[in-house]
């Protein structure tokens, strides 16, 4: 970051300040709680990570330096369940990222989808990278393109499912120009992600360990890793 960006020395003052401001309202609120969900508790809670994590990014964008604090992430501060008890419909939304690694395969792998569908007219379709996704993603299931995004010259980034309920279900074409405006976070039942950020956690755990090879138990199968091993079929791959 350059100088010129730098936030000021005061800036990280103030944001400090905001820090412990917030740490104060934090704990008057948990002093008074009502009960278990506490809406008071769940707002100074949300404006404790927030400043914190200003706080954060400022100490180490003025000084190249961190805090101990470990901001929870959106799925520990959603609000707690105020959906139906017996949903009569729910939504599945899914976000996957995806970085094109490998542009010439995903190229190669459109024009032999157009080759088999014989559609000479997208010949310059299909010499695009933005083309050549619109072929396969039309062509294959997400979830197929998930499996096999390597042959597709991509490399998996984040990716998130939200399940939300409802009580009904919504009119047919009813949400589709604006698919992910409407969640209520209150009605989400449950969410599942996967980030590099949690396997960068598991690989700090694993060099922790320093697990030596003579600690190893001498009765767990070692495979040779010049033996050929049979491919996984589909489904156990994911």
């Amino acid at each position: 970051m350059s100088d010129a960006a730098q936030p000021t020395a005061a800036e990280v003052r103030a944001a400090a300040e905001a820090v412990k401001t917030a740490l104060d309202r934090h704990l008057a609120a948990v002093e008074r709680r009502s009960g278990e969900d506490d809406p008071d508790v769940y707002e100074a809670f949300n404006q404790l990570a927030a400043a914190a994590e200003v706080y954060d990014e400022l100490l180490y964008d003025r000084y190249d330096e961190v805090t101990p604090f470990e901001i929870p992430g959106s799925d520990d501060a959603l609000p707690p369940y105020a959906g139906p008890e017996e949903p009569n419909a729910l939504s599945v939304l899914i976000r996957r990222d995806y970085a094109v690694v490998e542009p010439q395969r995903l190229l190669a792998q459109a024009q032999r989808v157009e080759a088999v569908d014989g559609d000479g007219a997208a010949a310059d379709v299909s010499g695009t990278v933005h083309g050549a996704l619109g072929i396969l993603f039309g062509e294959f299931e997400p979830d197929e393109i998930a499996s096999r995004h390597k042959e597709f010259g991509l490399e998996e980034g984040d990716s998130t499912l939200w399940v939300t309920a409802a009580d009904e279900s919504a009119d047919p074409g009813e949400w589709l120009e604006a698919p992910f405006d409407q969640v209520d976070a209150e009605r989400v039942v449950c969410r599942f992600d996967v980030s590099a950020v949690f396997d960068d956690e598991a690989d700090d755990l694993v060099e922790d360990d320093d697990l030596l090879e003579d600690e190893l138990d001498p009765d767990l199968v070692v495979v040779d890793e010049d033996e050929d091993l049979e491919p996984l079929d589909a489904d156990r791959r994911r």
